[in-house]
């Protein structure tokens, strides 16, 4: 049992998978192939990550792996919460340079699926904020890329201030979106 909503961005869902609550806690089926293929999720996943940020207000993005490489990403929050966001960088799509911005947390157990052809980053809003997701291909470095997470033209609030955002030095040099020749 999923519930699926479609956003303003062609691919891009929020699933929210039932949880059975009683006084233990909850369980979940935070993916079943079956199920998700039937709310029309058709990606293969082959690849888990898991990572953990200490500081809130850390950004991790926007990522993408370019053809014939490139990802779709199913992600989730363990623990704490996240400004998650997926940019279109599909060239000829309507949505092009537009993105769409989700709250996931432990608590809320949305997920947010980034097709391929989008960006995806997100920022943390707690401390010790642990993040899972699937990916559709395994990790290639010739194919990595990244555009600069806080780009005036992409107008994403992130929730963070940019002067106190903890940053990879990866994620810090990033190129603007402008710059930015889509491979997909």
């Amino acid at each position: 049992m999923l519930d699926v909503q479609k956003t303003a961005i062609e691919g891009v869902l929020l699933i929210t998978p039932k949880r059975f609550c009683d006084a233990r806690g909850f369980f979940v089926e935070s993916y079943n192939a079956e199920r998700f293929r039937g709310a029309g999720v058709h990606e293969i996943f082959v690849q888990d990550n898991h990572s953990q940020s200490v500081l809130a207000g850390t950004v991790r993005g926007l990522h993408y792996q370019a053809p014939p490489r490139a990802q779709a990403k199913l992600v989730r929050v363990l623990r704490g919460s996240i400004v998650d966001v997926a940019v279109d960088a599909r060239k000829g799509s309507p949505t092009f340079g537009k993105h769409v911005r989700a709250v996931l947390s432990a608590g809320n157990g949305v997920q947010l699926l980034a097709p391929v052809g989008c960006l995806h980053g997100f920022a943390t809003l707690e401390p010790h904020t642990e993040v899972a997701y699937k990916v559709s291909d395994f990790y290639s470095a010739a194919h990595d890329g990244g555009v600069l997470w806080n780009d005036p033209s992409l107008a994403i609030d992130w929730g963070v201030d940019p002067a106190l955002a903890v940053l990879s030095d990866k994620d810090a040099q990033a190129i603007s979106f402008a710059a930015f020749a889509s491979p997909f």
